[in-house]
């Protein structure tokens, strides 16, 4: 039997667009060179309109997401308003920070949209944060997926444009990268909703990159 907290390697891209933010992931999971997953869950909901990805370790990742989305939802009955997207990352730092010397072996990427408007940042395994104002990528593959998003980026995107940008560079990570590869997983939010591409809408943006 596999145990999930041994899967990794993997690719995530967070995009701060004008209307909102693109999370989108690749969906293999590794065992070393032993592909274990063709269908891995990169990007979790944790609040209406708030999203993290997730790289590094599966179980660590999961466990670091029920806690994080069973918080979100005590605050939000408690305050009756959501979260802030800093809020949230605010406190997963503090998670991380806690386990400090049993580290969770993560690599995690928060982005939503808020009262403050779109917001995306990146959290090492230790709890750092950085508020990421463009683009941002992890995983392994995310030397390739960086070129792309640097090469192509410019303020005030759409998210449309967002999309298609994300879906490029983890398409040209998935070439170079024998950890990241099968299918993209794709989510956008923005003020009014909080939206999952399906895999149609995902493979004909790949087609037209080929």
């Amino acid at each position: 039997m596999t145990d999930d907290k041994y899967l990794k390697g993997t690719t995530t891209v967070g995009i701060v667009c004008s209307d909102g933010v693109v999370l989108a992931t690749e969906q293999r999971a590794t065992m070393g060179h032993f592909i274990a997953s063709k269908t891995a869950k990169k990007i979790y909901q944790i609040d209406d309109f708030a999203a993290m990805t997730t790289a590094g370790s599966v179980g660590d990742a999961q466990q670091i997401v029920r806690i994080i989305s069973v918080e979100s939802k005590l605050y939000k009955m408690r305050r009756k308003e959501s979260m802030t997207i800093k809020g949230l990352t605010t406190l997963l730092s503090n998670l991380l920070a806690g386990q400090r010397y049993y580290p969770l072996m993560v690599q995690l990427l928060i982005g939503g949209y808020d009262k403050n408007g779109p917001a995306l940042y990146s959290v090492d395994a230790l709890g750092g944060n950085i508020d990421e104002k463009e683009v941002v990528a992890t995983g392994s593959g995310s030397p390739i997926a960086y070129g792309v998003l640097e090469d192509r980026f410019k303020e005030n995107l759409s998210t449309d444009e967002g999309t298609e940008l994300a879906v490029r560079a983890l398409h040209n990570a998935m070439k170079r990268d024998s950890a990241s590869g099968n299918g993209i997983d794709v989510v956008v939010i923005t003020k009014e909703d909080y939206k999952r591409l399906e895999s149609e809408e995902v493979k004909k943006l790949r087609e037209q990159l080929n």
